[in-house]
């Protein structure tokens, strides 16, 4: 069954069962399990061991005997290489059916709950075009495939894409993302030629030096447009490539740009400076508005953000009396979205930014019912808050991947409100505190919601109630 090549050990003709956690699939060869990228169920393969534990192995593909008859072509020439749209080769039913059976492994191999029936995941309208933002990175260091790397000729190493998976110095240079609807893919590729042809030097991502970093694109469902663009430093051509984006593309509302010198891109602490239009875009969902800024986060699948928040208002069932604390509230979309059917939402978010956000987007509906505080989960949600706020009768929260700390987790234990709403993006943080939640709660309702087709993350939104 295996054979050596180098060091490495190849295990010959495995055919490939199913769909593990992450997105990899999964063998077994003499009652051992193998997770494989890049392969689908029903592919037998050889299988290159690359990493070995006590418990698993882990390998890629080699070489391939048969192909699974679920496979379908991807549509991306970039598939195989780009760390996003892994599972384009797998057919979208097919990925909805093992998006909903993780829910289902990680609610009962984790959280080891009393679980109600799951209901059958929502899938998403667009599987492609569905982002409302990407951010694409400059590198004067681009990835190279073979093919040119042997061509002998001299290559332009100047690339604007995304990240090779593993390879935070690496850049493969992207000619078309299936990711976010046009004219994304325009104004990437027009920025990109744009720096080149006027020398602007593309940012070294292990020197860092150079000039161009980052490009930000954010739609809405509403037709404004902001583009983000981030700079190493002040450069004598930087107003030029703002003044080419402004009068190519007219349809971009909010463009902006953001100097940013540190050893990473995060720019949530540095001045972002509008350089023509709105310092905002506005999103749209029912009759409620949103104002989302350059630091805002909003969910990056808008049609799929109204059907998630649909499901979590169902599950909430407000009469209109009831208090709700909306925790990890980034720019305040569920807390405003839900905030006519309650007496009070209170908001809590650790972006001051995103926090300002929320509360203009309130006085833009006219909502005078909500509250918003900046700061540390595990910090502002104490006794003395509520005391302040009133005591919750529902808690939604819908914290990041890392789920909720665990003194966050301890005081909705005690503050043992009637129901909470949990959404997560992450199943698997989310049994992890469900496990610790049943002490006093109890699942009595799940819907997952598929916000990222062709990927293997799924969005689960899950119902606890008071024992």
């Amino acid at each position: 069954m295996g054979k050596y090549r180098g060091k490495q050990k190849i295990l010959e003709r495995v055919k490939i069962d199913g769909i593990a956690a992450e997105g990899k699939c999964i063998a077994r060869v003499d009652e051992q399990v193998v997770f494989v990228e890049k392969v689908a169920p029903g592919d037998v393969v050889d299988i290159q061991i690359t990493r070995k534990k006590k418990n698993f192995l882990e390998g890629r593909p080699v070489h391939f005997h048969e192909y699974s008859k679920d496979r379908v072509d991807p549509f991306c020439q970039h598939f195989g290489l780009c760390g996003g749209c892994k599972w384009q080769h797998i057919p979208y039913d097919i990925q909805l059916k093992y998006k909903h059976q993780q829910v289902v492994d990680c609610l009962e191999r984790i959280a080891k709950v009393e679980l109600p029936e799951i209901n059958q995941i929502l899938p998403s309208a667009q599987t492609q075009f569905y982002r409302n933002k990407l951010e694409y990175t400059f590198s004067n260091w681009k990835w190279l495939t073979n093919e040119e790397i042997n061509s002998g000729e001299e290559l332009d190493r100047n690339g604007l894409g995304f990240h090779i998976p593993g390879r935070f110095d690496k850049i493969l240079d992207i000619e078309k993302c299936y990711h976010q609807p046009d004219p994304s893919n325009a104004i990437r590729i027009a920025t990109r030629d744009f720096c080149k042809e006027n020398e602007i030097p593309f940012y070294d991502l292990v020197k860092q030096t150079g000039v161009m970093r980052n490009l930000i694109i954010r739609t809405s469902s509403t037709g404004d447009l902001m583009v983000i663009v981030q700079f190493a430093k002040e450069h004598e051509k930087n107003e030029n490539l703002l003044s080419f984006l402004k009068s190519t593309f007219q349809e971009i509302t909010s463009l902006q740009y953001v100097i940013n010198g540190k050893g990473n891109d995060t720019y949530n602490d540095l001045e972002v400076i509008t350089f023509h239009g709105e310092a905002y875009i506005t999103e749209k969902m029912e009759e409620v508005q949103f104002r989302i800024g350059p630091k805002s986060f909003y969910q990056t699948n808008s049609d799929q953000a109204y059907e998630l928040y649909k499901v979590a208002r169902d599950f909430a069932k407000l009469s209109g009396t009831e208090v709700v604390y909306d925790l990890y509230t980034g720019t305040g979309t569920i807390a405003n979205f839900i905030a006519k059917d309650a007496k009070q939402v209170v908001g809590i978010d650790y972006i001051e930014s995103a926090i300002e956000d929320a509360r203009v987007n309130s006085q833009t509906n006219g909502l005078d019912n909500t509250l918003f505080y900046a700061g540390d989960m595990k910090d502002v949600l104490t006794e003395e808050f509520m005391a302040k706020n009133t005591r919750p009768d529902l808690i939604i929260t819908d914290p990041p991947r890392a789920g909720m700390h665990v003194s966050v987790v301890d005081m909705l234990l005690s503050i043992t409100a009637p129901k909470i709403v949990y959404i997560s993006c992450n199943p698997a943080t989310q049994a992890r505190d469900i496990a610790i939640l049943d002490q006093k709660y109890k699942v009595t309702r799940v819907q997952p919601v598929d916000m990222f087709p062709q990927t293997h993350h799924v969005e689960n939104v899950v119902l606890l109630e008071l024992r």
